[in-house]
């Protein structure tokens, strides 16, 4: 302000004398409304309180949940191969299609293999008639060996004949069956029901059986598979937070699927095991769960977040995620103590309920956390701590000022502008 009445006083030597006393008339006016002003800041002219959003903690019955990484995969897969050589002559599937366990879904040139069929059958009905010849000559030889009309030798050579005559027609029988399987595989069937893929051979191409040619892939997705990873640390916090009866069990635990567009699936999902073993490169353990797919809303390999309920506590606090500062050090938040000044303290956390972290441990029922206005916030100084609400605007204590909203602004400027004016 001593800038301002400087500026008039050298303008008014300008002007008559007239215009000269008007001016330090003027001058003289706003350096005294520049003293009021500066009077009405607070008591003895300081600052007020700055106004701080807060929430009272008290304990409460609480669900802890963790929201983790995990991939789903199909309930059951099928990889379709060729069992025979052969040359592919017809697809019989459309792709991407539900196929059945057996239905049909290449043919593979059979023609060799109908004659193979026709070649042990032949092979079979000789071995028959070579056993049938064994077997009379067995009875006729049989009274004269025990007359001892021939000789000891003749009797042994025609017993040996008769189980090489029933060995061979045992061989012969199994080469049917064989050939019987191979023309069957010339029909390539579904082994489960499921959603089956595109056809990765086309008719014309050369199938192996020695290299078990992959033909298509079936996946039954009416149910999948989650694996979860989580922290081995993670895990190890809770297992030693149950054995000190901090936490329990949440019996009939769910895990929800929380999908990239960060709306939720509708049907829950079912925890069945966590691994026993730890992942060497990456320090986590895989947990699986199983859910519900009736309408083929999901699909497999997809990148999905879970909320899994993995404990239950009954002395936990709730407080909003940006009440807590998390670092390397450890996680704390800021306590309005009985004397209205702000001070950190550290903080133990379980895991979150919904946009809330759950506090285990740190803090006692009935103080005040600031969750909002930490830039006001400055050392040694006082604040007003006034209620915070989920919408982020605290209703004011006194003036209607939001805890979210700006700070009262200082009572300096406004002789400034008064001496503009």
């Amino acid at each position: 302000m001593n800038l301002v009445a400087m500026s008039v006083h050298l303008f008014a030597l300008q002007r008559p004398l007239g215009a000269r006393l008007a001016l330090t008339a003027a001058a003289a006016a706003s350096l005294a409304a520049c003293g009021q002003g500066g009077a009405q800041g607070g008591p003895g002219g300081g600052m007020p309180p700055a106004q701080v959003g807060v929430v009272t903690v008290q304990p409460a019955g609480v669900t802890i949940a963790a929201e983790l990484p995990g991939r789903l995969e199909a309930w059951r897969t099928a990889q379709v191969r060729a069992r025979i050589t052969g040359v592919v002559k017809k697809r019989m599937f459309d792709e991407g299609s539900v196929v059945k366990a057996g239905q049909s879904l290449f043919q593979v040139d059979d023609a060799p293999y109908r004659a193979a069929l026709a070649s042990a059958e032949a092979t079979q009905a000789k071995a028959d008639a070579a056993l049938a010849q064994a077997q009379a000559l067995l009875e006729r030889n049989r009274p004269l060996a025990d007359a001892r009309a021939i000789s000891q030798q003749d009797w042994v050579a025609t017993q040996a004949a008769h189980k090489q005559a029933q060995a061979d027609l045992a061989a012969s029988k199994a080469a049917v069956v064989q050939a019987k399987l191979n023309l069957d595989y010339a029909a390539v069937q579904a082994p489960i029901t499921g959603r089956i893929g595109r056809a990765l051979v086309t008719e014309g191409a050369l199938v192996s059986q020695a290299e078990a040619t992959l033909l298509a892939t079936i996946q039954q997705t009416d149910k999948l598979y989650v694996n979860i990873t989580q922290p081995a640390t993670e895990a190890l916090r809770l297992k030693r937070a149950f054995e000190s009866g901090k936490l329990q069990t949440a019996e009939g635990a769910k895990a929800r699927l929380v999908l990239d567009d960060g709306s939720e699936y509708a049907l829950p999902a079912k925890l069945l095991f966590a691994d026993l073993t730890v992942d060497p490169t990456s320090g986590q353990v895989t947990l699986r769960a199983e859910v519900p797919n009736p309408k083929g809303e999901l699909l497999p390999g997809l990148y999905v977040k879970v909320r899994v309920d993995q404990a239950k506590t009954s002395g936990a606090m709730l407080l909003p995620q940006q009440a807590v500062t998390r670092g390397a050090a450890g996680d704390s938040v800021m306590v309005v103590g009985a004397d209205h000044q702000v001070a950190p303290r550290p903080v133990q956390l379980g895991g979150t309920q919904g946009s809330q972290w759950v506090v285990l441990g740190g803090l006692k029922a009935g103080e005040q956390v600031v969750v909002d206005g930490f830039q006001k916030i400055r050392p040694k100084a006082a604040v007003q701590p006034v209620p915070w609400s989920a919408s982020g605007a605290a209703p004011a204590a006194t003036g209607g000022t939001s805890a979210s909203g700006p700070a009262p602004a200082a009572s300096g400027p406004a002789p400034a502008s008064a001496a503009s004016r």
